[in-house]
């Protein structure tokens, strides 16, 4: 009973430990890429993106725990990264493959 009176905590809890090393590894892979990458591929510059992600990257670790929702915005902008610019970077540096 006890547990099901916390889960909330605990299912926020583990999103946020699992959110760190998202952020940590979307700004590593930000800073990783070619400059001229991002803008063929019609995302924001790269200095545009080691912003978003470092700060994303700063909030998940500076604000800890599940009870203060400011890691919220660094989550989801270290996942918008990685679903939707990572792999058209990606493709932009390797070529389209047909």
């Amino acid at each position: 009973m006890d547990l099901l009176r916390h889960l909330d905590y605990y299912v926020l809890s583990a999103i946020w430990i699992v959110g760190i090393p998202v952020g940590v590894y979307a700004f590593i892979h930000v800073l990783l890429q070619r400059a001229e990458a991002f803008t063929a591929a019609d995302k924001l510059t790269k200095p545009a993106w080691l912003g978003i992600t470092g700060v994303s990257a700063l909030v998940l670790l500076l604000f800890r725990g599940p009870s203060t929702f400011l890691w919220l915005p660094g989550i989801i902008a270290a996942l918008v990264y990685i679903v939707d610019v990572r792999p058209k970077v990606i493709e932009v540096q390797r070529g389209q493959r047909w």
